[in-house]
């Protein structure tokens, strides 16, 4: 074993040797991979071996695409077969909800180039005639779906890598993680010590204990899985074809050929996790003990879907541990707060999305950053919120939602309340009914009757729709109160921090008592992020951005603040407040606060500190309603006492709470974008916008170079906004923008705009097809609906409400 490698990769699972491999094909060589006992002695070996591309996120179901595209090319390079059956893959639909869902999923497929179908009862049967199609309305057909051999599979990676020039040092278990001055670390294995430039954490069943090692928690943890292999069967083995794979959500199952019998597995909802107390060490070869109660009533669902099931012996039973995130998708990338250290963990699904993982983590780390947003994987989706018991609880329902179908406007009640605001219960005694996000609990809007206290899960217009109305319509008539916890708040300060700012902004920082709306670009010009940037004072600025990014943003930070000159403090939670909008919001805010608010004194992108009620507060013109607003930011304590004097100064104006619901559909009026939604990695500023608040005068910010390209050579595409002619269902993400019976874009959020009362998309199209009034259509569930592409803001086009 080398005494100095560039990367360390710890763990020998299929996620560790794809590392391995895709680190070498991107150019470096000088890694090495240590396994504690062999390839493949975790969950790898005991795997079932499907593969499919269907994911909520279509950046993870074209990751998984190109992993299952990937396996070919393997086996070309490396010599070594990985056992593939291209068979395709059914997914039943047994109500209309989840055939609405598959349909969803076909639109999203259109424009990713992954060639899937909606197929009915009676294609189903000749695709899988042992399947029982009684009580089902269709179903979701993939062709690219199948199975593979996990060790053969595993071995080609770890075959390629080292024709490549890796190293793989097995039966060599990993002591201790020590971070070193310069940034490397020092990898203490029973075979020796290694000096690392990088390590990653492929531990899979161990990445828990691994991470312990460097002083890292990572949310995930291990679920028991059961799944059955019969003898044969004659329908299956004299049928001359290979059987697709079949998954039926509705018995939580899915089942493929296995030789001349079957597999069936289960996501039984009675699931237990597994070591709680940790993995133990010598863990690695064996099963579990057999718990065929747990999926009885399963079992029963698969007896009259696959009737061919009730004669045929059970051959095996493999009961074995698998690892989850809270929210089922893998933890990839550099850890918050780590110099050097990567995960590459909670991979549940290691055949379709191992080789994304690895081809992810080594663009990232290679080349400085992946070459599509990844967000939905990035282990700092995550902040230290997640305890063990709280992961647990999520891990737990993710498991047991398997199956379930993934709608958009649902909220999952597992470990809430886990984190909240002082404001918390004044919302819940006036009706509130909660999201989350980052872990935090948010308002998305009030109930106004019994029949809403619980928002219907759809993907159509739900039982809030009237209500979210009524709160939309309250702020542009009157005025509106909406909490800004959901922001996340930075404190920069020093005598280098607007220097420094604008060296990781894009955008110029503004005078002092000014605000300033800058994107933040990576390297290469991607949105890596949306600010609004306060500047309190010479040296001290308020930087606000999306809360949830909290952990992503700090990395970004850290990784490029200098040694001296500059403090960045997290705000997020110190500082709480609330914002007011609508045409009555000034004539609030001066009744509760001796500062002159007037429009002269006080306009539109300004910041001051003033008291407001008992409070002292920094106030920002500015509102994401698009209406004449504010940002009331005060210390968290004073939450409680600044909504108290707000709303007994707002009596007679009409005051209303509001929430996320109605202030996602104002902003449509604006065409305002949304983090992750409108600004992400996967665009440019060109692309949406966000290129009118880029200083290109700066000598020199990150980005600069590839915006500064873009802008002598402009995008092919561009973010539109459509009023659609929609029915009981609006636009959500994803939805394909058809003209002339092509795709040619694709939507990236949208909804209803209550107070102009249309359905509105936000989307990408062709710049030469860009022009007021030319006429799309946009598919929303399987049906084209007209789309008009308009180019000025449906309220308040000129901002005359908004700056006045």
């Amino acid at each position: 074993m080398k005494s100095h490698v560039r990367v360390a990769v710890i763990g020998g699972g299929v996620v560790g040797c794809s590392v391995l491999y895709h680190l070498t094909k991107l150019g470096w060589r000088d890694v090495l991979l240590i396994e504690r006992s062999e390839l493949t002695s975790g969950s790898t070996w005991h795997a079932a071996g499907g593969f499919h591309t269907l994911n909520a996120d279509t950046n993870m179901a074209a990751l998984q695409g190109y992993t299952i595209r990937l396996y070919k090319e393997l086996e070309q390079i490396s010599g070594q077969a990985c056992g593939l059956h291209h068979v395709g893959g059914i997914t039943l639909a047994t109500t209309p909800e989840r055939l609405d869902y598959l349909k969803a999923a076909r639109a999203k497929h259109r424009y990713m180039g992954l060639e899937t179908e909606i197929v009915g009862p009676e294609e189903i049967r000749k695709l899988s005639p042992i399947t029982n199609t009684e009580g089902v309305l269709g179903a979701l057909y993939d062709p690219l779906d199948g199975h593979l051999d996990p060790s053969g599979t595993t071995h080609a990676y770890a075959k390629a890598a080292r024709m490549q020039g890796a190293e793989i040092s097995l039966r060599n278990r990993v002591l201790e993680l020590n971070p070193q001055k310069d940034g490397t670390w020092e990898v203490v294995t029973e075979q020796g010590t290694v000096r690392a430039e990088h390590v990653v954490n492929a531990g899979g069943l161990w990445a828990r204990e691994v991470g312990a090692m460097a002083g890292v928690y990572h949310p995930l943890h291990p679920m028991e899985h059961q799944y059955l292999v019969t003898e044969d069967i004659p329908e299956v083995y004299q049928r001359g074809a290979e059987l697709p794979h079949v998954m039926d959500p509705a018995g939580e199952s899915y089942l493929r050929q296995e030789g001349r019998g079957l597999v069936i597995g289960f996501y039984e909802q009675d699931c237990e996790p597994w070591a709680v107390k940790g993995t133990p060490w010598t863990f690695g070869h064996e099963l579990l003990p057999d718990k065929l109660d747990r999926i009885g009533h399963s079992l029963d669902i698969a007896y009259e879907r696959f009737p061919v099931l009730a004669k045929a012996g059970i051959k095996r039973i493999i009961n074995g541990p698998f690892t989850f995130a809270p929210d089922g998708n893998p933890l990839v990338g550099p850890m918050p707060g780590l110099r050097g250290y990567w995960a590459a963990c909670a991979v549940m699904a290691g055949f379709s999305q191992g080789g994304g993982v690895g081809l992810t983590l080594a663009e990232w780390m290679v080349e400085g950053e992946p070459s599509r947003d990844v967000f939905a994987m990035d282990v700092a989706r995550f902040g230290d919120y997640t305890t063990p018991p709280y992961t647990r609880a999520k891990v737990r329902e993710n498991y047991q939602r398997r199956f379930a179908i993934s709608y958009p406007n649902e909220e999952l009640p597992a470990a809430r309340p886990h984190h909240t605001t002082p404001a918390y219960a004044v919302w819940k005694s006036l009706g509130a009914v909660f999201g989350v996000g980052y872990g935090l609990e948010h308002v998305n809007y009030f109930a106004r009757a019994e029949s809403e206290r619980f928002e219907t899960p759809s993907f159509r217009r739900s039982n809030a729709f009237e209500t979210v109305g009524a709160e939309c319509r309250a702020v542009r008539e009157a005025v509106g109160i909406n909490e800004i916890h959901n922001f996340g708040k930075y404190e920069v300060t020093g005598p280098e921090a607007e220097s420094w700012l604008n060296w990781i902004m894009a955008g110029r920082m503004p005078k002092e008592g000014r605000v300033a709306l800058t994107p933040m670009l990576s390297p290469k010009g991607r949105i890596i992020g949306d600010f609004t940037i306060g500047r309190l004072g010479p040296q001290r600025f308020q930087v606000v951005a999306s809360y949830g990014a909290q952990a992503y943003h700090t990395r970004w930070f850290e990784r490029h603040l200098p040694e001296r000159g500059v403090k960045i403090r997290n705000m997020s939670l110190r500082r709480l407040g609330f914002q007011i909008a609508g045409p009555k919001a000034r004539e609030l805010l001066q009744r509760v606060t001796d500062a002159d608010v007037s429009n002269a004194a006080f306009p539109f992108l300004s910041v001051q500190r003033m008291d407001v009620g008992l409070a002292p507060a920094i106030v920002q013109r500015v509102t994401y309603t698009g209406d004449l607003g504010y940002e009331i930011y005060v210390p968290a304590r004073f939450q409680v006492a600044l909504y108290e004097a707000l709303t007994e100064a707002g009596k007679d104006l009409g005051l209303t709470p509001f929430g996320m619901r109605a202030m996602m559909s104002l902003r449509l009026e604006k065409s305002f974008g949304s983090w992750l939604r409108e600004f992400k990695p996967d665009y440019t500023a060109a692309e949406t916008g966000l290129d009118r608040f880029i200083s290109f005068k700066k000598n020199d910010f990150i980005g600069r170079d590839a915006a500064m390209a873009e802008k002598h050579q402009p995008p092919k595409r561009r973010l539109c906004t459509f009023v659609v002619d929609a029915a009981d269902a609006d636009v959500w993400a994803d939805e394909p923008i058809w003209r002339d019976g092509k795709v040619v874009g694709f939507v990236t959020s949208g909804g209803y705009a209550h107070y102009v009362k249309k359905s509105v998309a936000l989307g990408f199209v062709p710049v030469e097809m860009i022009k007021d009034g030319a006429e799309f259509e946009i598919e929303i569930l399987g049906d084209l609906r007209r789309a008009r592409l308009v180019t000025q803001a449906l309220f308040d086009p000129d901002g005359a409400r908004m700056r006045g």
